[in-house]
């Protein structure tokens, strides 16, 4: 093993949940690093929705403006086609004007938030971002506590982080996680996505996300700055299958679903253009052991219907950076302060993980198995007739329950971007 180096508090991955709290404990004064394994941000089909919770929570870190300056394109609402050009709206986020400062949600490529994120962390003088550095292993002292990592970085060296605390951001696939033994309770899930990105013909106005319904299939499309981004959804565990039956077909099929882009299926060149997610919802029991906390992916991984992972992971950085600034500054982190974590996100967690296990009931599963062909009928009903309640969906998707605010050391004036 290599050198061993010292931190307050190692932040195991660097996506949206690890750079928040790392730059909002930095804001505190807390040393921290955060170990990123990749040399970069730059990977696809990432989730890109960015809510107006975590818009408002950019403000008041003073980076709105910066944030704005971003290549982006904003939705406005959720519909459903329902022919002849028309479109049913179940989700206005317009609606939500006056109880938050952006009434949409933007979509901004993850790595343009990331790198905007770490530029401001690193302004701080207590943070350390370390890119291409692999978390291999967790360091315990005698009696089983975490005290730190092992590391690997992308030339083979290899060393030890100790650390008064270690927060695992690593996503839905932690290893910190699983190396820390935790238990997790998997929800089932009726299917799989495959992503893909399809051409956004110029003057196209696309300003809201639309999901597809067909016998057997699902598709939601989501406007994007130039392009369109598309989950196709099927029954889980065809993923071989739908490989095997080659491009022509999946061009077909979404043509099919999605008549509106039959024109632009062909830029589809081969199923590499298409890439695979083993949708998954869990939850951990317990988020912590003595010396290591799970918050975002890593505590709770959340299907893509609503769009909401980014969202919860920023929200439980903020709680986690809000509740434990003070006591690792005092060098004091005990138990009860990392299940006081859990305690206040857990509720939040539940309610989406329940609202997308009836979504999945009520409107995916009747979808794949051939039963609905378009929105309920009882949505439509409830559309038609009550427009307002559109603004029920919008903020359960765009706000959730127990938003998170800035706490004071982290709040800064705007930055405006250069």
């Amino acid at each position: 093993m290599g050198t061993v180096e010292r931190t307050t508090c190692c932040v195991v991955g660097g996506g949206p949940a690890g750079m928040v709290l790392g730059l909002l404990l930095a804001r505190a004064g807390v040393e921290v690093t955060v170990l990123e394994k990749h040399a970069d941000f730059l990977r696809d089909f990432r989730g890109d929705t960015v809510h107006p919770t975590t818009l408002d929570l950019l403000d008041e870190l003073g980076l709105g403006e910066r944030f704005d300056a971003l290549p982006q394109s904003r939705m406005e609402e959720v519909a459903f086609p329902v022919g002849d050009g028309e479109s049913l709206v179940v989700g206005d986020f317009r609606r939500l004007a006056g109880r938050v400062a952006h009434p949409y949600v933007a979509m901004v490529p993850q790595w343009d938030l990331l790198d905007l994120l770490a530029d401001a962390a690193e302004a701080e003088p207590t943070f350390t971002l370390r890119r291409s550095t692999e978390v291999t292993d967790l360091r315990r002292d005698a009696a089983g506590r975490v005290t730190g990592v092992a590391y690997r970085t992308a030339d083979g060296a290899t060393g030890e982080l100790a650390a008064d605390l270690t927060v695992a951001c690593d996503g839905r696939g932690s290893k910190a996680r699983a190396q820390a033994g935790l238990q997790v309770v998997d929800f089932p899930c009726p299917m799989d996505a495959w992503w893909f990105r399809l051409p956004r013909h110029a003057g196209e106005d696309r300003p809201a996300l639309t999901p597809r319904i067909g016998p057997g299939r699902m598709a939601v499309v989501i406007p994007r700055e130039g392009y369109l981004q598309v989950a196709s959804m099927s029954a889980k565990g065809r993923d071989a299958e739908i490989r095997a039956r080659g491009i022509e077909a999946f061009r077909a099929d979404v043509a099919d679903l999605a008549p509106d882009l039959a024109d632009r299926v062909d830029a589809l060149e081969s199923m590499d253009d298409v890439k695979f997610l083993d949708v998954r919802l869990d939850r951990l029991r317990r988020w912590h052991v003595d010396g290591l906390l799970c918050i975002g992916d890593a505590a709770h991984a959340m299907s893509p219907i609503g769009g909401v992972g980014i969202n919860l992971a920023v929200q439980d950085a903020v709680a986690t950076a809000t509740l434990l600034a003070g006591p690792l500054l005092a060098g004091e982190v005990s138990g009860a302060d990392l299940d006081r974590v859990r305690r206040r996100r857990l509720l939040p967690t539940i309610a989406v993980q329940t609202l997308q296990r009836l979504m999945h009931r009520a409107i995916v599963t009747p979808a794949l198995e051939g039963r609905m062909a378009g929105p309920p009928r009882i949505v439509r009903r409830l559309a038609a007739a009550f427009p307002r309640v559109t603004a029920v969906p919008a903020y359960l998707i765009g706000v959730g329950l127990r938003p998170e605010r800035a706490p004071d050391f982290a709040r800064r004036a705007p930055v405006t971007a250069a």
